[in-house]
């Protein structure tokens, strides 16, 4: 798969309803619940602070996020302290990140690299969105008082467990300023 190129899937955003039927007291009971929808976008508006799940247009959540240490303008090198711009996806889960949760984007893409080519500098790489570290399990602010990754996007360990649950490998990521 080149870079740079969203992979081709069908995506589902809503399940049909499943029915639980329990038995413990001999009766069959049923519960219906629905499906978990699963989102076919995450866009996230560097400006606002906002990271948002849509699937099929419709908005499944918002969270507050914070970004690299200088926000301001997409990312041109590796160390510069910015979050990329542009249209990524999630190419990578990890469960066990020193961040709680991650959720790797496939950033550079290529016209990210030929940037940096042109400049004589290295893309940079490992942007992720992802939680916070450990200490912070309980922080979960409406809004961050400041940026503070090397460039990835931060959301609260709380809004990573709601968004984990809700997007796949393969999700799109638009990244706005």
């Amino acid at each position: 798969m080149s870079q740079g190129h969203l992979p081709s899937r069908r995506r589902v955003c809503f399940g049909l309803p499943i029915v639980a039927a329990g038995l413990a007291t001999g009766l069959a009971t049923a519960q219906a619940r629905e499906d978990v929808a699963k989102a076919d976008l995450i866009v996230v508006v560097k400006s606002a602070r906002k990271l948002m799940l849509l699937c099929a247009g419709r908005r499944l959540g918002t969270f507050p996020i914070a970004l690299g240490a200088r926000p301001i303008g997409p990312k041109r090198a590796e160390g510069d302290a910015r979050t990329p711009e542009g249209l990524y996806w999630i190419d990578g889960l990890n469960p066990y990140s020193r961040f709680y949760r991650a959720l790797h984007l496939s950033y550079p893409n290529e016209e990210d690299v030929q940037q940096a080519h042109a400049a004589g500098v290295s893309p940079g790489g490992n942007i992720e969105i992802h939680a916070l570290p450990a200490g912070y399990a309980h922080y979960d602010p409406p809004a961050f008082r400041e940026d503070w990754t090397d460039g990835c996007i931060a959301v609260s360990n709380r809004a990573m467990d709601a968004i984990w649950a809700r997007v796949d490998l393969g999700t799109a990521v638009e990244i706005l300023a």
